[in-house]
């Protein structure tokens, strides 16, 4: 669910406005919903394990905030219809694993509802940045006050995405249905923006800025993994070898070769910052389907494998692969991660709880924690200057900071 196309809904609410739905009196709800959205696609192809009344009181709000025009008449049948019909199921019971680790966790709402929180980014001035997909906004978290400002995207309905900051404070960010890579001055609201020149990279997704300021993204369903010179504007794009692979997530290791996961395939990818020239790794089990990466100072590459539900580590050295299976278990869907000091933190994205995952690869040990309030869903994750994980939580409209050793 990266990908807003705006469709993992609004096919299904695109023309709420139809007289069509409100012809059944007994069921006005599912008449909408099988006139408007099974003529495009099986509805029931995309709710995936489906979602609590409060999580579907949330898609409908991200839907509305996307420019779907729902009025309030028409909101308690649809929910009534939705959470009856496609209620939470098959996600697995968070198991939390005790451990000598100690945290805390504070979250701050997202400014608007529904906003679909989808990156975080710890700024180095000590705020807190999301990426509101579904309201074309960036927010911006001061823990200290607890106020939160959006700014607002200058092409509309763009889907940010990915989330980074430069080295003089401007925060870029992927427009994920926009085709674009922008670029906000926070001093000023000032909104750059730098279209993609190929008309199939229609989805920049992850975004990461290297030691000479050179920003690389991924576009995921376009196949390409970019380059943009901030000082000309110049974007070049290169292809992976393995067709429809995904581009995915990525994290530069210490010697500054850039890693992206591909999660359309069972590989990880290592570019080249120099020449862009590709080359892949494959994993061993050919289900395995890599979603995040992060690295570590030794070398190792370490990626949230989302269709197995195990931890990875990928030594490009040698292209010796290990894996853990994760607390709890294979169809937990591990998803954002990072690095902490060498600890690799994660979180289980479809436990129910959502959860923080610690696991030590000194002593290849986990700890877990249940995320207040569900988490639901941690996409992506970062780390503060001092050392602390970020979250952005997508269904529950939520930033979320985890403090190791309170």
């Amino acid at each position: 669910m990266s990908t807003i196309k705006p469709p993992l809904f609004a096919a299904v609410f695109a023309a709420l406005a139809a007289p069509a739905w409100s012809q059944d009196a007994a069921n006005p709800g599912k008449a909408m919903v099988d006139a408007q959205c099974n003529s495009c696609h099986p509805l029931g192809a995309r709710v995936g394990t489906g979602y609590t009344e409060e999580g579907w009181k949330t898609v409908l709000r991200m839907m509305t905030n996307h420019g779907v025009s729902i009025g309030p008449e028409q909101m308690p049948a649809m929910l009534d219809y939705l959470a009856k019909t496609y209620p939470v199921k098959g996600r697995p019971d968070a198991v939390l694993v005790p451990g000598p680790a100690k945290v805390s966790m504070k979250a701050w709402p997202a400014k608007t509802p529904g906003s679909r929180p989808h990156d975080p980014l710890a700024a180095r001035d000590g705020s807190l940045w999301y990426t509101g997909q579904m309201v074309n906004a960036l927010g911006r978290v001061d823990p200290k006050t607890g106020q939160v400002k959006e700014y607002a995207l200058k092409t509309p309905h763009s889907g940010p995405h990915g989330l980074v900051e430069d080295r003089s404070g401007n925060i870029w960010y992927t427009g994920n249905t926009g085709a674009l890579v922008g670029k906000l001055n926070p001093k000023t609201g000032e909104v750059t923006e730098y279209k993609m020149p190929d008309p199939e990279a229609k989805d920049p997704h992850t975004l990461l800025i290297d030691k000479a300021g050179t920003v690389w993204f991924t576009v995921q369903n376009a196949n390409r993994i970019g380059r943009l010179d901030p000082k000309s504007g110049e974007i070049k794009l290169a292809t992976p070898p393995t067709p429809k692979s995904r581009p995915y997530g990525m994290a530069f290791g210490p010697k500054g070769d850039l890693f992206v996961v591909q999660f359309g395939t069972n590989s990880v990818a290592r570019v080249d910052t120099k020449t862009m020239a590709i080359k892949e790794y494959k994993l061993p089990d050919a289900a395995s389907r890599p979603r995040r990466v992060a690295t570590t100072n030794d070398g190792m590459v370490w990626y949230t494998d989302y269709s197995r539900g195990y931890l990875g580590r990928l030594n490009p050295g040698t292209g010796e692969v290990k894996e853990w299976q994760s607390p709890s278990g294979p169809k937990s869907a591990p998803y954002g991660i990072s690095a902490i000091k060498g600890v690799i933190w994660y979180s289980e994205s479809e436990a129910s709880p959502n959860t923080v995952v610690r696991f030590d690869p000194k002593s290849e040990k986990f700890q877990s924690w249940a995320i207040p309030g569900g988490g639901n869903i941690v996409r992506n994750t970062d780390v503060t200057r001092d050392g602390k994980f970020v979250l952005a939580n997508s269904l529950t409209n939520e930033v979320t900071l985890v403090s190791p050793g309170k």
